[in-house]
């Protein structure tokens, strides 16, 4: 996946990842009663053994890997960044924050997956924005260390919003090609 996940597509990648684990969840639910026929010996072919076994296999494995992949960017979207972001702080006028594009936890699904949730789990383009101009955090939110320790907040059992006075301002980002 490296770089190819960004802003046009980060809808569909996690719509494809959870779709993927609902398909790995159907087939090994499917396929259980089968592997339980195995287990108390009703089943009496041998190639069909080792058919119920692999498939109920693979479809586990499949499923925990992709939990734990889904789980991640579930928590990534929860904090508005991609994975560049996670790896590496995005740098602003007043240094590298983390949390510079963090507007709250409802206005980052909706930077995703849009603004209407009745086609927040259809795999149509919905995702707020043009991918060249970012919402951030006021400047007065950026500078108080109550607002940006988020650490503090998260220990308190506390993560909510945060509630600023300021309109939020935008980023333009170039890339070069």
């Amino acid at each position: 996946v490296n770089n190819c996940i960004g802003f046009s597509n980060y809808k569909f990648f996690l719509l494809f990842l959870a779709y993927s684990l609902l398909y790995c969840l159907y087939i090994a639910a499917t396929v259980f009663k089968y592997f339980i026929k195995y287990w108390t010996g009703e089943l009496t072919n041998g190639r069909s053994k080792f058919h119920i076994l692999f498939l109920l296999f693979v479809a586990v494995m499949f499923f925990v890997s992709l939990m734990f992949l889904f789980g991640y960017h579930c928590w990534l979207v929860s904090r508005n960044r991609s994975t560049l972001e996670a790896f590496s702080a995005p740098v602003f006028q007043n240094g590298p924050d983390k949390n510079g594009f963090n507007l709250g936890f409802v206005k980052n699904l909706q930077q995703v997956f849009g603004e209407e949730k009745k086609l927040w789990l259809l795999p149509i383009a919905s995702s707020q924005g043009d991918g060249h101009f970012f919402p951030m955090r006021a400047l007065s939110e950026a500078r108080n260390p109550l607002l940006t320790n988020e650490e503090q907040w998260e220990e308190d059992g506390i993560d909510e919003e945060p509630q600023g006075s300021g309109e939020a301002s935008s980023l333009a980002i170039e890339r070069e090609t």
